[in-house]
């Protein structure tokens, strides 16, 4: 069982113009590079700036004279920009999409130049290859950690950002954005505020609004950091920080994102000691309880709480078009649409998706829909996208 457990937790974790960059001919050998993307100021949706912000991004290919061969990735809650490729040569592990993004895969490298860049408060600020502004940076009016004193943002803010990297290297239009879960929430966004920029639109596990059981669902990840008496309204940056609740927080998420079908089929009723009967010994767990404390705790080590809290508010808040009606924010899409999603999805309601797509398609706009199959549910869009490949490839081209 320990090393069932061991692999499971392996394969879980793996989720102004200035110069104009130049890019030499692409050779792909699996290494990338991560790079910095910095902006003066940041001036969000509800009108607060937040100066110095940075951001680290990630390409794959080369970027042709036209500069419109760009597929640009926006990544799920608790992702990066960390696509495809590896850091090392021998590095593990790669980019969570890295089945479809390389030569002569869907996202084909050879052809297109895929960007990804870190989020705004990117949940994984402790991590040293991800590159966030967001509550445990400095806030240089205090030099001190901004906390919960950092502005609110949305996930309209996360595509401005993007944005403003895109035309840094003089990209002003996209021959697809394709994000799954609150990378969905970013490409649809992206899809319905800059219509006139966005060619296609791959939207994975994610529909055009955070339903009511998606918001519910985001409060009840949050509040065990919020119950965490180290958390202290935000301010731990200087003492312990809310580990204990963090880790509760991001076990619910593994939870969710999974379903029982895969809980089911992989644990039983396994103890997680087998000479521990939870039966006849109050401390005792069974093996799946352990499987998601231990990957909870991997995952807090480069998690930061209030990083986490921000990036529920930004998924909570979500509707097309930003705050107009969903209906108006989705027909403003005129790129052609494929949306893939998992009948076992616990996190986005598949009748939430098939919504979204009708309402896309109301005004014409051609849409297709696609299941994919698996035992994850939520996490089948990342761990499972290979099975859209010939779906993926044909789209693009």
């Amino acid at each position: 069982m320990a090393s069932t457990r061991q692999t499971l937790l392996t394969a879980t974790l793996c989720s102004g113009l200035g110069l104009l960059l130049t890019f030499p001919l692409w050779a792909w050998d699996g290494v990338v590079e991560k790079q910095t993307f910095e902006m003066d100021s940041f001036t969000t949706q509800s009108g607060e700036t937040i100066p110095n912000v940075t951001v680290g991004w990630e390409a794959y290919g080369e970027l042709n004279d036209a500069r419109d061969n760009v597929i640009l990735i926006t990544h799920f809650f608790s992702g990066t920009s960390h696509a495809a490729g590896r850091y090392e040569a021998d590095g593990e592990p790669p980019g969570y999409w890295d089945a479809i993004i390389g030569p002569g895969k869907p996202l084909d490298t050879d052809e297109y130049f895929i960007i990804s860049s870190d989020t705004l408060v990117n949940l994984n600020a402790n991590d040293p290859n991800v590159t966030t502004t967001g509550p445990a940076s400095i806030n240089p009016e205090t030099d001190e950690p901004w906390g919960m004193d950092f502005p609110v943002v949305t996930i309209r803010d996360f595509v401005e950002v993007q944005r403003e990297l895109l035309e840094s290297q003089g990209i002003e239009s996209l021959h697809a954005v394709m994000g799954a879960s609150m990378g969905a929430l970013q490409a649809i966004e992206w899809a319905s505020a800059y219509p006139e920029r966005v060619e296609r639109l791959i939207s994975v596990i994610g529909a055009g609004v955070a339903d009511p059981w998606l918001i519910a669902t985001l409060s009840a990840w949050a509040a065990p950091i919020q119950l965490d008496a180290n958390w202290n309204g935000g301010n731990y940056y200087d003492g312990e920080p809310p580990t204990d609740g963090l880790k509760e927080a991001l076990k619910l998420v593994t939870l969710n994102a999974n379903h029982w079908q895969w809980a089911n089929e992989t644990f039983n009723r396994d103890w997680a000691d087998e000479a521990r009967d939870p039966a006849q010994d109050i401390d005792a767990r069974y093996a799946i309880e352990q499987t998601l404390d231990d990957i909870a705790a991997a995952r807090a080590k480069t998690s930061d709480a209030n990083h986490f809290l921000y990036l529920v508010q930004a998924n909570q808040t979500f509707v097309a078009g930003h705050g107009d009606s969903l209906e108006a924010g989705l027909e403003a899409i005129d790129a052609p649409t494929l949306m893939l999603y998992s009948e076992n999805d616990l996190v986005f309601a598949p009748e939430g998706v098939r919504r979204t797509a009708e309402l896309i398609e109301a005004d014409g706009t051609e849409v297709t829909l696609e299941t994919l199959e698996g035992n994850r549910g939520h996490l089948d869009g990342v761990l499972s996208i290979d099975q859209a490949s010939d779906t993926l490839r044909e789209f693009l081209q």
